[in-house]
């Protein structure tokens, strides 16, 4: 049995499947709305290290298998990171020649442009004569990240969702809040809003909101609500990308970055050029949905209880990097706010809480990333 049918949850149903289990999910919203929602749809496999970078690759296995079962889009297009400065490609060739060749792929500023589609820095239209596409400007270089995937954050939980239901032994109900979980000889019953249910195993799967149910595991896991602000900007004319796009915030968040030694240098020149991103956490990214919208983001705040209002100074710091980054004016036509569990403690957190009830939520935000893989380690336990 599954709590939670954000996409940790189901990647742990799909594998039950997978392996001819009978299922039961419940979710306590009508749909999923919170995490796994509201991301980039970047699997950012190459940037991970140590056991987050075997999972990683082994959820890229998964992601790509169960999309081609449930018909959602899980695409090859990997991820590129922009260098604007020689501390930033200082971290890129380092990380190049750790990891086996092609993996990480130094780019000239050309060949940089040519994997995101833009025009060469000075070209005033697009080949419509409209607006100019990105000529992203100020380019030293890039590396191509060649592992990482991209999915639709908006469509492909859904989609997955609505597979699972349509298979064998699978039962998967809305707007089913669980209440408490009670052992059994042979099985936990497991209390909702709508009844009860029981199962063998029982997998809760509920992101940043373990404190709801297990307040002193998020207690002693140190659980934080982390609150990004994140937006959405209208297709810029011409302009078709790929891959995912990170920047030089994003080398001083993921690990294979952080772990190189040019890091520190680069950080002290972020923070000597750019200290207000530092102030607000920036990871400066962004990925092109299938409408051509760009979603983009996104800061970091760290609460138990998240406040729900949105800065606009804040949104407005992220989305002007952007702006000269790419060097194309944005026009936002939606902002929301992030959430995913955070911890100090570790970046995993699977705990047995009782007989036959696992606790599995990733406490960074890397869920996406790291989803079938984690839920293909723990299913295959139970073999």
């Amino acid at each position: 049995m599954i709590v939670g049918a954000g996409i940790v949850g189901l990647a742990h149903a799909a594998h039950a499947v997978a392996n001819g289990l009978s299922v039961t999910i419940v979710e306590r919203d009508h749909r999923a709305v919170g995490a796994s929602v509201r991301n980039f749809g970047h699997c950012c496999i190459t940037a991970q290290s140590g056991e987050l970078y075997e999972l990683a690759q082994t959820s890229r296995k998964y992601w790509l298998d169960f999309a081609g079962q449930a018909g959602f889009q899980a695409l090859e297009c990997g991820a590129v990171v922009l260098a604007r400065s020689e501390a930033e490609l200082a971290v890129l060739r380092e990380l190049s020649a750790r990891r086996e060749p092609g993996q990480v792929e130094l780019l000239s500023p050309a060949e940089t442009r040519a994997r995101l589609g833009g025009v060469p820095s000075g070209t005033d239209t697009d080949d419509d004569g409209g607006a100019p596409a990105a000529s992203w400007p100020g380019l030293v270089g890039g590396a191509f990240l060649r592992d990482d995937l991209r999915v639709d954050p908006r469509t492909t939980v859904a989609a997955l969702a609505g597979w699972l239901a349509r298979q064998p032994g699978v039962e998967l109900h809305w707007n089913t809040a669980a209440l408490g979980f009670e052992e059994g000889p042979d099985a936990t019953t497991v209390r909702t809003a709508r009844g009860t249910f029981r199962g063998k195993r029982v997998f809760v799967c509920v992101g940043h909101d373990v404190d709801y149910l297990f307040p002193e595991l998020a207690e002693e896991h140190r659980i934080e609500r982390c609150a990004l602000q994140m937006s959405r900007a209208a297709r810029p004319a011409g302009l078709e990308i790929g891959p995912a796009v990170l920047t030089a915030t994003s080398m001083l968040r993921y690990p294979a970055f952080t772990e190189m030694p040019a890091a520190a240098a680069l950080r002290e020149e972020v923070t000597t050029t750019r200290p207000g991103l530092l102030d607000i956490g920036a990871n400066v990214m962004f990925t092109q949905r299938p409408d051509g919208s760009l979603i983009l983001g996104d800061s970091h705040h760290y609460h138990r209880t998240a406040e729900p209002f949105l800065d606009e100074g804040i949104t407005s710091t992220l989305n002007q990097e952007i702006s000269a980054v790419t060097g194309t004016s944005l026009d936002i036509i939606e902002r929301w706010q992030g959430v995913y569990a955070s911890s100090e403690v570790a970046p995993l957190l699977v705990r047995e809480v009782q007989a036959g009830v696992t606790v599995v939520s990733v406490t960074s935000g890397v869920g996406m990333t790291l989803s079938f893989g984690l839920a293909h380690k723990n299913i295959s336990r139970l073999s």
